[in-house]
Order: structure tokens, then sequence, then C-alpha cells
């Protein structure tokens, strides 16, 4: 079944207990994130279709929002961020994919940060309580297949050895 009442139309993902309505593009990763064992918390398959108003309130944001055409994003807890970039980066080779996941400077370079979080911008009575709770994940779109494929792979319990990765790209 696929609804419509976001931005982008979802379907339903169902993981043992887990279950949630998850952009259409990108159900396919988000199931194999959790029959990896790992949490997400949000998702977007293209974040400059999902903030494209966010120029007419926030002129200041519109170079943002034309920035993130084509990129999806998926956030998680900070612990469940680093097992998903560790279980992708093993379950494939050391190739650009891997490149752009794991250097900044790498063309196209997945934007991965963690984000402090003040306790209260969710309950204005409570003092300030800044915490390291959010790891951001963001890459471009023609990522998805072999991000998808890789934790596969991880699920399934294959690994790639370790080996040299070209850092050409990134000047090393």
């Amino acid at each position: 079944m696929t609804s419509y009442e976001g931005t982008h139309p979802t379907v339903l993902v169902r993981v043992g207990d887990r279950h949630a309505e998850i952009d259409e593009q990108l159900a396919p990763a988000i199931q194999a994130i959790w029959e990896c064992g790992i949490d997400t918390f949000t998702c977007c398959q293209d974040l400059a279709e999902s903030n494209a108003d966010w120029p007419t309130k926030l002129p200041h944001m519109a170079e943002w929002v034309e920035s993130r055409r084509g990129w999806m994003l998926i956030d998680f807890a900070v612990d469940s961020g680093l097992a998903f970039l560790t279980a992708v980066a093993n379950a494939g080779p050391r190739d650009a994919f891997y490149v752009r996941m794991t250097h900044w400077a790498a063309p196209d370079a997945w934007d991965v940060q963690v984000k402090p979080m003040d306790a209260a911008m969710f309950r204005d009575d409570q003092p300030s309580d800044f915490g390291l709770r959010l790891l951001q994940v963001s890459f471009p779109a023609y990522d998805l297949p072999e991000l998808t494929r890789r934790l596969r792979e991880h699920a399934a319990g294959r690994t790639v050895p370790p080996a040299p990765a070209d850092w050409s790209s990134v000047g090393r």
C-alpha cells in the first residue's frame, strides 16, 4: 500500500516489531537497516523537495535547499549511526563509494554530522541540556542501490576483507 500524505509517497515497512511509513525510494534501505538490528529516527528521499517551501518563509535557506536536490537523509541516534556506517563500510570494497562515504573532500562526499541538541527545544519549561543525540547521514540518491546492497550483505553476515583504497580523488 502506498500513502501520499507527506511530501513523498510512502510505503509501510515492517521488520519484527518495528514498523513505519517510509518514503518509497528509501523503504528497501530502511528495511535492510532494521534487518541489521540498527534503529533509525527519520528519513527523506529528497531533501530539496521536502524543504521546497522553506525559502518562502526563510529566504536565507534558498541556497541550502537547492544544494540538497537529489540528496537523501537518514537520521540515527549517534551509536546507531556509527553502527550503520561501519556495516556499510565493511560490506563492500574500498572503492569510490567507500571514499565518498568516508572522506569529506571526495566528489559528492556524504554529509555525516553529529548534531548537539538541547532538550529544552522540545520543553520550554526545562533548562538547557545539550547532548550528542543525533547523527545525520545525507548522501546522493545515486548511492542508494549500493548502500542497500551492502546492508543486505551485512545482514547476511558477509563482509569484504580490508584492502587499500584509491584516495586520489581527495589528494592522498
